[in-house]
């Protein structure tokens, strides 16, 4: 980038306008160019999103969430399933965000509207791989999908 990118509220709708209309339910806006070794992005989010559980195994993917508008939900699991914590994320709440060390499965699912995060984790951009999804949770597109995500909305009821 050679000029700077306002995170603001106009970017925000725009986001939340797109995830809305977007059949995965949410909208990534790149802060980045590809091949910075620092990716920084802002997504919107609709609660429709499912984002399953998953790790990433590589010792330089530390992943770092900040919730800018709305309110989510962290889940944490141990490597067979188990469900360790839970935090809702809010902006302007009591927790805004998680950082993720390597290796930790977590997943997340949107608690409102329009909820839209920063995300901030090292390049390049490599697909989720073997052994970082996991394996107790369906995968996208699967008819489990609506079941699980459920019981994973109802952690935070």
């Amino acid at each position: 980038m050679t000029t700077p990118s306002f995170l603001d509220q106009t970017l925000f709708n725009e986001l939340a306008e797109k995830a809305a209309g977007n059949p995965r339910g949410r909208q990534h806006h790149n802060l980045h160019q590809m091949q910075e070794p620092c990716h920084r992005m802002v997504v919107g989010l609709q609660p429709a999103t499912y984002i399953p559980p998953h790790c990433h195994l590589s010792s330089d993917k530390a992943e770092t969430l900040l919730v800018l508008r709305g309110k989510l939900g962290v889940l944490i699991f141990d490597g067979n399933g188990q469900l360790l914590e839970t935090r809702v994320l809010m902006a302007g709440g009591e927790s805004l965000g998680v950082d993720l060390p390597p290796g930790v499965f977590h997943g997340l699912v949107v608690l409102e509207p329009d909820s839209v995060m920063f995300e901030c984790k090292a390049g390049p951009y490599r697909p989720v791989g073997d052994g970082e999804l996991a394996p107790w949770a369906p995968r996208e597109g699967e008819p489990e999908v609506a079941q699980y995500q459920a019981w994973m909305r109802a952690q935070f009821d």
